[in-house]
C-alpha cells in the first residue's frame, strides 16, 4: 500500500470514527429550540451560564441521533455494542463540548452567534474525543486528522450555508 493510499485510508477511518459527533452536533442544531440547558440562569459573574443556543431538546435529540449513527457503524464495521457505546460517548461529548464552548464564550463576553475562531469549530470535537477516550484508545494522528478536517469542513459548510441564504455571515 502506498503512503498516499495509507494516508487516505487513515483519514477515512478518522471521519468514520467521528461521524456520530458530527451528526449529533448537526442534529442538536436542527432539532434544538425550546428550553435552554441553563434554564435562563446567570453565572455569579452576572452573565448567562451557557445561553439560549444550547437546549434540552437539542441535547437529547442530538445524543439520540448520534448514538443511532454509532449503532449503525457498529453493525456495519465494528461490534454493535461498541458502536452504541462509542456513538453515545461521541454524541453526548460533542454536545457537552459545545456547551462548554458556549460557557467560555459567555465568560469572555462573546455573544450568541458571534464568532470565536477555533473554539467554535473544535469545542464539540474536544468534548467528543475526551469522553470517547474514556472507553477506547484514540491516537494523536487520529485527533490531528479530525481537527484539521473539522476546520476545513466547518469553513466550507458555513460558506455554502451563507451562499444559500441560511446564514447571515460566511464564517
Amino acid at each position: 500500500m502506498s503512503d498516499i493510499t495509507a494516508f487516505i485510508m487513515t483519514c477515512l477511518s478518522a471521519v468514520y470514527f467521528i461521524m456520530p459527533a458530527y451528526i449529533a452536533n448537526l442534529s442538536g442544531l436542527a432539532f434544538g429550540g425550546t428550553t435552554p440547558v441553563d434554564l435562563g440562569r446567570n453565572f455569579p459573574d452576572g452573565k448567562r451560564i451557557i445561553g439560549d443556543g444550547v437546549t434540552w431538546k437539542g441535547l437529547i435529540f442530538g445524543t439520540i441521533t448520534g448514538t443511532l449513527v454509532g449503532a449503525i457503524e457498529g453493525i456495519l464495521i465494528w461490534d454493535p455494542v461498541y458502536g452504541i457505546v462509542i456513538g453515545f460517548l461521541l454524541s453526548f461529548g460533542a454536545l457537552l463540548g459545545d456547551a462548554v464552548g458556549s460557557f467560555i464564550k459567555r465568560r469572555i463576553g462573546i455573544g450568541r452567534g458571534k464568532p470565536a475562531p477555533i473554539l467554535d469549530q473544535l469545542d464539540f470535537i474536544a468534548g467528543a474525543l475526551i469522553l470517547a477516550s474514556l472507553f477506547t484508545t484514540i491516537t494523536w494522528e487520529t485527533v490531528s486528522i479530525i481537527a484539521v478536517l473539522t476546520l476545513i469542513i466547518h469553513l466550507i459548510s458555513n460558506i455554502i450555508a451563507y451562499l444559500a441564504g441560511m446564514k447571515d455571515v460566511w464564517y
